[in-house]
This record gives C-alpha cells, structure tokens and sequence, in this order.
C-alpha cells in the first residue's frame, strides 16, 4: 500500500487561502499606487520646456522613475507568486516543500505565505 502524501488539513488550507486573499488585496492596491506614481512622473507638464536646466533635479527624478519600475515589477512578482500559491491550495499541495517534499512549517507560511521551500531547504541553496 503507497504511503499517503503528508499534506495541511482543508481547514488549514482555508486559513492560508484567507491570508494570501488579504495579501492579494493590499499588493494590487499598493502596485496601483506605484503605477499611478509611475504614470504621474510622466505627465509631460511646461517644466520639461523650461530654459533652465536643472542637472541634479533631473538625474533625481530619472533616479525616481527607475525605481518605481523596479518597485511595480517586484511588485507584479509577489502577485503573480501569491496567485500561484492559491492554486496549489486548490490542488491540495500548497505547504508542501518542492526539494524535500516535507511539509512546511506554519509560521514560515505565515510569514510567507508563497513559499515553497522550508528552511532546511532554503538554507541548503546557501
């Protein structure tokens, strides 16, 4: 007889669904957010047809416009990671580490909530 897959009980796997639901949320606020920050940095307005050019301010505002791209995409990634921790809920596996197969620690997957790795496999890659 095969060994049953040690996997978290559906009501665990309800509590985690409800996190990363709440975590879903507030990240697609916050990429709206930077977006719109984003979007507001390049309003084309009469200060780019000024005679004065103001070297330093310029460099800051490209400086800012890097970084809130880099934000949105770090941002876009840890949505996509979280929509993708919820379909392993729907298909029983969320918890369960993909190197050692072992289940997850609870307070890890609190923490972060797409992990998919425990610690002992994390601390592995090192």
């Amino acid at each position: 007889m095969a060994e049953e897959r040690q996997r978290y009980s559906d009501a665990d796997l309800q509590e985690f669904k409800e996190l990363i639901q709440q975590k879903i949320e507030k990240a697609e606020r916050d990429l709206m957010l930077i977006r719109e920050s984003f979007i507001n940095d390049q309003n084309n307005g009469t200060d780019d047809t000024s005679p004065t050019f103001k070297a330093f301010e310029e460099g800051a505002e490209t400086l800012s416009k890097e970084q809130n791209a880099i934000l949105a995409g770090r941002q876009e990634k840890f949505v996509r990671d979280l929509k993708n921790a919820l379909v392993r809920i729907e298909n029983k596996t969320y918890g369960i580490c993909r190197v050692t197969g072992k289940l997850i620690g609870k307070d890890r997957l609190r923490a972060v909530p797409h992990a998919t790795l425990s610690i002992e496999a994390k601390n592995l890659q090192r």
